[in-house]
C-alpha cells in the first residue's frame, strides 16, 4: 500500500486515466466493428472519417501503437473502397 500522499494521489489518478482510456478504446472498436459491418459504400464513405478520427486521437494518447492506428486506417480504407 502507498504511504505518500502523492503516491496515494498517483493512484487515484490512474484509475481515472485507465477507466478513461477503456471506454474510449471500446468505443473506436465498437465503430470499427459497425464500419466493417455496413454494406452501402455512400454510408461507409460518411462514416470513415469519424472513425479514423478516433483511431488517430488513440494513438496520439499512447492508448494503441502509431503502427496499429496506420494499419487499421489502411485496412478501414481499403474496405470501403472495396464496396
Amino acid at each position: 500500500m502507498a504511504n505518500h500522499k502523492s503516491a496515494l494521489k498517483r493512484i487515484r489518478s490512474n484509475d481515472k486515466k485507465r477507466v478513461l482510456n477503456r471506454y474510449q478504446h471500446k468505443t473506436t472498436r465498437s465503430s470499427i466493428k459497425k464500419l466493417r459491418e455496413i454494406t452501402d459504400a455512400k454510408e461507409a464513405e460518411k462514416m470513415l472519417p469519424s472513425v479514423v478520427s478516433m483511431i488517430d486521437k488513440l494513438a496520439k494518447k499512447n492508448i494503441i501503437h502509431a503502427n496499429k492506428a496506420g494499419n487499421l486506417k489502411s485496412q478501414l480504407t481499403k474496405h470501403v473502397a472495396a464496396l
